[in-house]
């Protein structure tokens, strides 16, 4: 909006700020922090004391100050040190200042405190519900007072956690890691197409099936954003060279809901092996083995920035060993 009688839009808080940069003199806060306290004591090597240096010490730094900021602050006495009229409007001025400054100190060390207090995660399913347990039991063991918040998630919400800093280390198995995260592969996992016994082909898995066999079957698969269901349609896209359409996949938002639905007659369901192993054991479902379709998958562990905290790089540690 324009001022009345000018024409003229007045400048952004953008525009001022390029226009006005801080000088160099402004980051010496512990001088002016200094200069407060001879304002406070009355002398400077009472100011000295209470800020841990010698009085020599602190005449430098003040002189200092003074040469950068280009005005007399202190007139020195036999009884004391007395502000100038520059020095009482340079000490006014420096209050807030200094207040904020210290805001700010504190504040950062509780950020740092609570970083070395509390660790939090985010992971897909198949790490949250088979490897994650493990993993948090072995870092209690050093940390019993530790606070541990985990958060399960799709590859994709797992992702957006990292990304937007909600948790300092995310697990995902999903084949595809965005550029803009640090990452380390901690571990492997192998999908498995599983049926129930009376499924029609039941009767053929005894034998090895082609991935055309899969393109017309009802595929059970996890939701769009699944690090499961992204690795099972990278493999049978890489083993048909082409993107099928498969007409008749059915979209799941989780494990036990497919094998469920695969106990039922539902359809092919695609799930961690890991998730199948009891079901097939207990024989409920059957493993169906496909001819060149790659089911083998690394899991990743995310984080932001180029180091991850402390207790993350433990935890990596732990999920990392073999």
């Amino acid at each position: 909006m324009a001022r009345p009688g000018t024409g003229r839009t007045p400048p952004s808080a953008c525009d001022r700020l390029r226009a006005m940069p801080l000088p160099p003199w402004i980051s010496d806060l512990p001088a002016l922090d200094l200069l407060l306290s001879v304002a406070e004591t009355g002398s400077v090597g009472r100011a000295a004391q209470a800020h841990g240096i010698t009085q020599p010490s602190a005449s430098a730094r003040l002189a200092k100050l003074e040469r950068r900021l280009g005005v007399p602050l202190l007139v020195r006495s036999r009884r004391g040190s007395l502000l100038t009229p520059a020095g009482e409007a340079v000490v006014a001025w420096s209050r807030n200042v200094i207040d904020a400054a210290q805001a700010l100190a504190d504040g950062i060390l509780t950020l740092r405190a609570d970083r070395q207090a509390r660790l939090r995660i985010s992971a897909s399913l198949t790490v949250a519900e088979y490897l994650l347990p493990a993993w948090l039991l072995s870092l209690r063991r050093t940390h019993p007072e530790l606070h541990i918040s985990a958060d399960v998630a799709n590859s994709h919400g797992v992702v957006e956690a990292v990304r937007s800093g909600a948790v300092d280390l995310g697990f995902v198995e999903s084949p595809d890691i965005p550029a803009d995260l640090s990452t380390r592969i901690v571990g492997r996992d192998r999908l498995a197409l599983v049926i129930a016994a009376g499924y029609p082909l039941a009767a053929h898995a005894w034998r090895e099936l082609r991935p055309t066999d899969l393109a017309d079957q009802p595929l059970l698969l996890r939701e769009p954003g699944s690090g499961t269901r992204d690795t099972f349609l990278n493999a049978i896209e890489h083993a048909l060279g082409f993107a099928p359409s498969l007409p008749h996949a059915i979209n799941l938002g989780s494990t036990t809901t497919i094998l469920s639905t695969v106990r039922a007659g539902g359809g092919i369901g695609v799930i961690s092996a890991r998730a199948a192993a009891p079901a097939i054991a207990a024989g409920e479902v059957i493993e169906l083995r496909v001819e060149g379709l790659p089911l083998t998958r690394p899991l990743h562990a995310l984080w932001l920035g180029r180091t991850p905290t402390a207790l993350a790089v433990e935890l990596l540690a732990i999920a990392a060993a073999p």
